[in-house]
């Protein structure tokens, strides 16, 4: 028997260690938390100074008997579990329990998996952290406190099944205000001009130069009739080059990731949720299975906010930038970066613990979204440690005179300002930060030979009407963006947050953006009055702020329960009392029954509000109306869609309906005849030829389309189907898509064809 017990937390972990440690190390896995608060009960006793009142997760008896058994035939047990909160607490539960039959527990952490980290480790195990433990305790408790209280609150007033968070309720409502600003938003006409020059009487290609001042103050032109009236001016007026600025500018490479900017990387460039992203980061770190070398731990722990990078790591990657791209590309002293205020330095920045394993030299042992995400990372750690990119930047400034305006004062001020990359530097990496490559190149302006007091002709002026707009709807990337700023939620909890407020249908996604359900903006309105304070952004970023100062050791855990509760249980007694009963709430309206003429009302339902007679339950008629804002004389009913489709069963027309999973066919004598089906998209399924593809959408919301003759064909696309066949492969249907980088095109389904043109006319779409 092994005289050694090492336990960490996953399997894949497990597996990974047994490579480092030796014959005299027994490796087990506990597979995640072992205990944690009941589901059935509150599980924390308020009059007991927050005792928590634990329970061993189901499932879980098992694997604490055998990690007993094993402890009880070792010397020692070492306890491995992550190196932050939940990896403590996950040591501590464990811990509970193998004391029971051997004393000898000791906890190690690691923030690599590599055989170095991973020995040295052990050769300097700790007792296990109480104040950290007491964070995660603190954290767990306020957690359940929040939503234990709420939710049935949320359950009477509104319906059943909802979750209030005390940050995923403050997530929510940033996507809600996010909304407000942009149905409030007013747009602003301005316009801009841009003039193609050349110096006077030479025949070479002309830059552009765009007005930039107006009588020595910024441009600001707002109406058509001011544009065409500068523009006429400057046509006819003379224009001298001013100033020419010749600098030389440079960029410096980015940071290595911290978790919030991994996610936010991920899904600007990858198109990976925040989920996703974490998902295939924890394989990394724990290790992935690499040809010749066995189960390799790939990158650092994902889980940080800092951008410290260790010493040895540092060496490593600055001896490996020199010998694949020399020594221009190293600076003299390695790359510095400061950290955010408030982050906890226990951690590394997240790179490859090797940076010699290139992506492409391990890429046949990753699958496609491990590749990508290592190459995401890889590239960004190497390209930190690198010089800055150098570039030639002039700026030329031309002065205008209109006609019967004294040469002596020029009215107008043109400005053309161009870049040439002299030195890659860090974009050398390929790939490294390509939209901020892919920009600078567009500043690459070649300027013909040119000196100040030269005169220029005008080739051609253009005037551009805009509008300003609103300010954009949340990705997931921008919502983790906004929150990190606003130190709402840690690096640990980013993305369950983005996977709960969309599984709980409070946020919808669509393509990219994030918007709120009518769900979302009626609880957050409730809570908003009802609990100002849990959904104040400023008091839920001071807590995060608390429980940091738990773990250092400044506050106490149950001193911060008690500060927190007495006023909650206040607000909370107001709350029941005081909340809008919306479940039981009957607005009336000027609409009337067409079944039975009485007046109909607007009543909230579990796919939001609708119209209903109010003589229910004799009478059951609804109809779909556009929206509620709360006055009873404003309701519109929403337009019904003619499908050209007939009811099999009683020959009435369908009508596209909207429910808990979308849009969905249902036949207009409801509720008589109560049949639905799902949309079809009027194109064959490519796959069995016998069905059609439907729209459909599945529990977190997401719009696919499959055949309707499911499960007998499993066919799905999660783009719009075209019915053409692809001219490359020759598979029977395209696919809609539509980005902010090609636009609208149509593309090829099939792995690997690759096959993709613009969309052409509106019979395309």
């Amino acid at each position: 028997m092994a005289k050694h017990l090492l336990i960490v937390e996953s399997p894949t972990k497990a597996k990974t260690l047994g490579r480092y440690v030796g014959k005299d190390y027994t490796v087990k896995a506990s597979v995640g938390h072992v205990k944690d608060l009941p589901k059935s009960k509150m599980g924390v006793d308020v009059e007991n100074g927050f005792a928590i009142d634990l329970e061993v997760l189901r499932g879980k008896k098992k694997i604490l008997t055998e990690l007993c058994a094993a402890a009880k035939k070792s010397e020692d047990v070492l306890l491995a579990p992550d190196p932050d909160r939940e990896g403590e607490a996950i040591a501590w539960h464990i811990a509970e329990e193998v004391r029971k039959v051997n004393s000898h527990v000791h906890r190690v952490t690691f923030n690599e998996i590599t055989k170095r980290a991973v020995q040295e480790a052990i050769q300097n195990p700790r007792e296990l952290d109480e104040r950290l433990y007491n964070a995660q305790q603190a954290r767990r408790v306020l957690d359940r406190l929040v939503g234990y209280e709420i939710s049935p609150l949320l359950w009477d007033k509104v319906q059943r099944g909802l979750s209030a968070g005390r940050v995923q309720s403050v997530a929510v409502r940033l996507v809600v205000d996010r909304e407000e600003k942009i149905k409030a938003f007013v747009p602003r006409e301005y316009w801009t001009i841009e003039a193609m020059l050349k110096p006077a009487g030479v025949d070479t290609p002309p830059f552009q130069a765009a007005l930039a001042k107006i009588g020595g103050k910024k441009a600001e032109i707002k109406s058509t009739e001011q544009a065409e009236r500068i523009r006429d001016e400057l046509k006819s007026g003379e224009h001298k080059v001013a100033t020419i600025e010749r600098k030389q500018r440079s960029r410096r490479p980015y940071p290595p990731f911290t978790t919030s900017k991994l996610q936010q990387a991920a899904a600007s460039t990858l198109r990976f949720r925040a989920k996703k992203t974490m998902v295939v980061a924890q394989q990394l770190y724990e290790g992935v299975d690499v040809t010749d070398d066995g189960s390799v731990g790939l990158i650092t722990y994902m889980r940080t906010d800092s951008t410290r990078i260790a010493a040895a790591a540092v060496e490593a990657v600055r001896g490996f930038i020199e010998s694949e791209y020399g020594q221009e590309y190293l600076p003299e002293k390695p790359m510095a970066y400061k950290s955010k205020k408030g982050a906890q330095d226990a951690h590394e920045a997240i790179r490859p613990t090797d940076v010699t394993y290139t992506p492409e030299k391990i890429k046949s042992s990753l699958t496609a979204e491990q590749f990508k995400l290592y190459q995401l990372i890889w590239r960004q750690f190497v390209s930190c440690q690198m010089v800055p990119a150098r570039y030639d930047q002039t700026t030329v400034t031309v002065k205008v005179a209109p006609l019967g305006v004294p040469k002596t004062e020029p009215r107008y001020e043109l400005r053309a300002t161009g870049s040439v990359c002299k030195f890659q530097g860090w974009l050398k990496v390929s790939g490294a930060a390509k939209e901020e490559e892919e920009k600078e190149k567009e500043k690459e302006v070649v300027f013909p030979p040119l000196k100040e007091g030269d005169r220029l002709d005008v080739d051609d002026i253009q005037a551009s009407q805009h509008f300003t707009q609103p300010p954009p709807r949340f990705t997931e990337g921008t919502l983790v963006k906004e929150m990190e700023e606003l130190g709402i939620g840690r690096p640990s909890t980013y993305a369950a947050i983005m996977d709960t407020i969309q599984s709980k249908r409070y946020v919808e996604r669509d393509q990219t953006r994030l918007s709120p359900t009518d769900l979302g903006q009626l609880v957050t309105g409730l809570l908003v009055k009802s609990f100002p304070q849990i959904m104040d952004v400023d008091f839920t970023a001071g807590m995060e702020d608390k429980l940091d100062d738990v773990e250092e050791g400044k506050v106490d855990w149950v001193e911060l329960m008690k500060e927190f509760y007495g006023p909650f249980q206040k607000t909370m007694e107001k709350a029941r009392r005081e909340m809008r009963d919306v479940k039981r709430e009957e607005v009336a309206t000027k609409h009337v029954c067409d079944l039975c003429d009485q007046p109909m009302v607007v009543k909230w339902g579990r796919n939001g509000y609708f119209l209903a007679c109010s003589g229910y339950p004799d009478c059951k008629s609804t109809k779909e109306i556009k929206g509620f804002s709360g006055d009873g004389d404003k309701v519109e009913l929403a337009p019904v869609e003619d499908t050209g489709e007939v009811c099999e069963k009683c020959e009435k027309p369908m009508v596209i309906r909207k429910g808990r999973f979308g849009r969905f066919l249902a036949c207009s004598g409801y509720p008589e005849c109560k049949n639905t089906k799902s949309v079809s998209t009027g194109v064959s399924c490519p796959e069995c030829s016998e069905g059609q593809l439907v729209e459909r959408r599945s529990k977190k919301g997401k719009t696919f389309y499959s055949c309707n003759r499911y499960p007998k064909c499993r066919f799905s696309v999660f783009n719009p189907p075209v019915a053409e066949p692809c001219p490359t492969c020759g598979f029977a249907i395209l696919v809609r898509k539509e980005s902010k980088k090609e636009g609208k095109i149509l593309a090829c389904s099939v792995k690997g064809c690759g096959f993709k043109r613009e969309v052409e006319s509106d019979s395309d779409e």
